[in-house]
This record gives structure tokens, C-alpha cells and sequence, in this order.
């Protein structure tokens, strides 16, 4: 029998600065070497992704417009203007929103929250979205993980006399929306130091300030719980402040107490009382919450985790269960489609003969092609 044999391919790393790391942190040489082949030879650098802590979080003020940002937020809370969140379907969009929403309420602000359908809104901060919100009373938006594109959204709420705040984290155009603030790491004139931030990363520096100005900081670690289930499932570099929110947030989801529609989902996942790794959300929490975007209606999965009264349980429960059966329906779509989809490959004559394979089929769900 034929032994296939493993060939490794490893970054080259500098023996004497392992010598030194080694020496520095007091860790084996091994353990010196992958930090100093993930380009960390300096041991305040290494330390900190070792042992990353609170401490460890930048000044939310180090974003370009947070000060204008927190100036309107506040005032319009003082005021008592109607404020609006302006999420997205994904598990990004989702936890962005809870926890912003959760801070503006506790704080005390008249607060919605909107989060666009796929099948019937599209994707991302439109003017239609703008003139509901305006016609509900808003008169305040913030957008997060969405809007760093939607010029003509922004110029929408301009016309109709709404503050407009984006949060976000996708690549900008040459020029930025026209937005009271616009708060992206990813700006070009911005000289955050952390740019791979998650869009509900960018939120929780919002609400880090928001807590600062407000004498809340106690509050941060529940924001970060839910803001570590949103990084984590969208897939962004785990170094810097995305690992701080996922190291902290898996210790905070372990050890609880939760609010009771996070329960709810842990419980429905077969989570509870488990200690909470990065697999479980990216396998077991993020398809739930996805699957109500994908399958039905986002608002089911914001709802849940924004359920906190323990009188919500019966609610709470009902709507994790809902999330649950529309995951199953999710994968049997899935499925269904990926055998489709081979057949058709594997049925082709010409299929040697074609650079680019493009399948399509009758019928297929727009909310899970893109899994396919």
C-alpha cells in the first residue's frame, strides 16, 4: 500500500529572536518560534496575544468621527429623539445590532431597530429604508456592518432632515457617504491601529465610548459576549482586538449567567453548560442565527438575543426552536441543491473541455446559493 508522506512548507523565522522570546516570556522554544513565525518577535506584542485582556483595547476616540458620534448619540438621547439601528442579515449584522440597541436602551434612548430582509429589502442601508424609518419619527440612524457604500441612502436622509451615523467595516469607496460621522476603521484618512475589525467589532467601540462617557464601563462585558459570537463567525483575523473580543467573549459564554434569550439559543444548540469554543460558533450558534436571514426573516434571531426579561422565557424559547427548525430547513435546501448541482456536472459531455463551471437550476433558494 502506497504511504502518502506530509510535505510542510514553514515560514522562516529567525532563531536568534526565538532565542530571545524563549528567554523573554519564559515558554518553550517551540512555542517561541510560531510566535515569531506569525511576525511576533516582540514580547509586549507576544504577550498580548497570549494573554489578551481588556487593557489590551483601544481608545474608541482613535476612530475617525467617534467624538461626533457620541456627541449626536447622547444628545439625541437627552432629547429624547426616536433612534434608529440599521443592521444586517448575517451573524455580523445581528449581534451588531443587539448590542447597540441593548446599550442605547439602558441608556435610556427611544430606540428601533430595522434590519433589511434579503429577498424583499436587499443588502445593505437603502434610501426605502430611510424613508420608513423617517415616517415611523426617527430622526436619528446609525447603520452597523452596513452603509460604507450607500451614498445614496445618505443623501436620502439628508433630503429628509435625518442624522445619519455609519459603522462599518467593508472597504470604502474613494469618497465616503455624506453622513453626519462615518466610523470605519478602513477609511483612508483613519489612523485606527486595528484594522481587521469585525462590523460588530466597530460597534462595540461605539458602545465602549458610549459606556466611557456615561460612567458605564462595567456594562462592556456583556457587550462583549455577544459581539464575540458576530467576530468569530464572520471570519476576521483573530489578532489584535478580535482577539481580545473572542478570547473574553468563549470565557464569558462558558461561564455565564446569560440573558434568557442567549440561553435559549445556547440551550436549543446543546450548549449549556459546556465550555464554548470557537467550533461552536462557527458551526453550531452562527448557522441558527444565519438560517433566519437565509431562510425567513432576520428579526427572529435579533429578537432572541435581545430578549433579557426572564417573562420573555416561554417567547424566548419559542423563538430559538424557530431558528433551530429553520436551520433544518436550511441544510435539507442545501442538500438538495448540492446534489443538483453535481448532477449537472457530472452529467455534462463537454465537461473536460470547459475553463469555468456555472451551474443554475430551477427553483433554487437565493438564501443559500451562495453556501452552494
Amino acid at each position: 500500500m502506497a504511504v502518502v508522506t506530509r510535505r510542510w512548507d514553514t515560514l522562516p523565522c529567525d532563531e536568534a529572536a526565538t532565542t530571545r522570546l524563549a528567554a523573554a516570556l519564559g515558554v518553550a522554544p517551540v512555542v517561541a518560534r510560531l510566535l515569531c513565525q506569525r511576525g511576533l518577535e516582540d514580547p509586549d506584542l507576544a504577550t498580548r496575544f497570549l494573554n489578551p485582556s481588556l487593557a489590551h483595547l483601544h481608545d474608541p476616540m482613535a476612530l475617525a468621527d467617534m467624538g461626533a458620534a457620541v456627541e449626536r448619540v447622547l444628545g439625541a438621547i437627552a432629547r429624547k429623539e426616536r433612534i434608529a439601528v440599521h443592521g444586517d442579515y448575517d451573524v455580523d449584522g445581528v449581534t451588531s445590532t443587539v448590542i447597540l440597541r441593548r446599550a442605547l436602551e439602558l441608556l435610556g434612548a427611544d430606540v428601533v431597530h430595522f434590519i433589511p430582509e434579503r429577498l424583499k429589502d436587499g443588502y445593505g442601508l437603502q434610501p426605502a429604508a430611510v424613508e420608513r424609518l423617517h415616517a415611523e419619527g426617527v430622526r436619528l440612524i446609525v447603520s452597523v456592518d452596513c452603509g460604507i457604500r450607500s451614498a445614496a441612502a445618505a443623501l436620502r436622509a439628508r433630503e429628509l432632515a435625518v442624522d445619519l451615523i455609519i459603522t462599518d467595516h467593508h472597504e470604502p469607496d474613494a469618497e465616503l457617504p455624506a453622513a453626519l460621522a462615518v466610523i470605519n476603521p478602513k477609511r483612508h484618512d483613519c489612523r485606527y491601529p486595528d484594522k481587521n475589525l469585525a462590523g460588530v467589532g466597530v460597534a462595540l467601540k461605539l458602545v465602549q465610548e458610549l459606556c466611557r462617557r456615561s460612567g458605564r464601563d462595567r456594562w462592556l462585558p456583556g457587550f462583549i459576549k455577544v459581539a464575540a459570537i458576530g467576530t468569530l463567525a464572520d471570519v476576521v483575523p483573530l489578532v489584535g482586538e478580535n482577539r481580545v473580543i473572542a478570547k473574553l467573549g468563549l470565557d464569558l459564554l462558558t461561564r455565564g449567567p446569560h440573558k434568557v434569550g442567549l440561553r435559549a439559543l445556547l440551550d436549543v444548540a446543546g450548549l449549556a453548560g459546556k465550555t464554548i469554543d470557537s467550533y461552536h460558533i462557527a458551526f453550531m450558534l452562527a448557522p441558527r442565527v444565519n438560517a433566519a436571514g437565509r431562510m425567513s426573516t432576520p428579526d427572529i434571531a435579533t429578537r432572541l438575543l435581545l430578549a433579557s426579561d426572564e417573562a420573555l422565557g416561554d417567547e424566548a424559547r419559542a423563538l430559538a426552536m424557530q431558528l433551530d427548525g429553520e436551520n433544518v430547513r436550511r441544510q435539507e435546501e442545501e442538500a438538495e441543491m448540492v446534489a443538483a448541482a453535481r448532477k449537472i456536472v457530472q452529467t455534462d459531455p463537454e465537461i473536460g473541455a470547459r475553463s469555468v463551471l456555472v451551474v443554475a437550476g430551477e427553483g433554487w433558494h437565493r438564501g443559500v446559493i451562495g453556501i452552494v
